[in-house]
């Protein structure tokens, strides 16, 4: 069965870290592009963040750009979202998803695959 687990989130105050993780089973992460999402209550489902297959490319929303960064590992078959200097804008439940690509500058497409459980981060102020 192919699927990716979201774990890493948490409650945390305005201007900390948090590191999620999005772990692959049932294939090799190795060959896909990632993105992150995120959904606040209320609001609608939105890109946060991309990687492509090889590292090389990412691209970021406006409203992350400078405090949230995107890696891969993928000898543990795992993509990371470094969140720093949260704000409590920020919080959502976070997902990971497959791309079909993700090119710098071309912005964070819908991927595709159902969506996982999410991992909750929550900031206060």
């Amino acid at each position: 069965q192919l699927q990716l687990v979201e774990s890493g989130g948490g409650l945390v105050q305005s201007g900390r870290s948090l590191r999620l993780s999005c772990a692959a089973s049932g294939f090799t992460l190795q060959y896909a592009a990632i993105g992150w999402f995120r959904q606040a209550p209320g609001k609608e489902r939105e890109g946060v963040s991309c990687i492509s297959s090889g590292g090389g490319s990412t691209n970021y929303a406006d409203s992350v750009k400078g405090r949230f960064t995107i890696t891969r590992d993928n000898a543990k078959n795992t993509v990371y979202l470094q969140m720093n200097n949260l704000k409590p804008e920020d919080t959502a439940v976070y997902y990971c998803r497959r791309q079909t690509i993700c090119v710098t500058g071309s912005g964070i497409r819908p991927g595709f695959g159902s969506w996982g459980q999410g991992t909750q981060v929550t900031v206060s102020s």
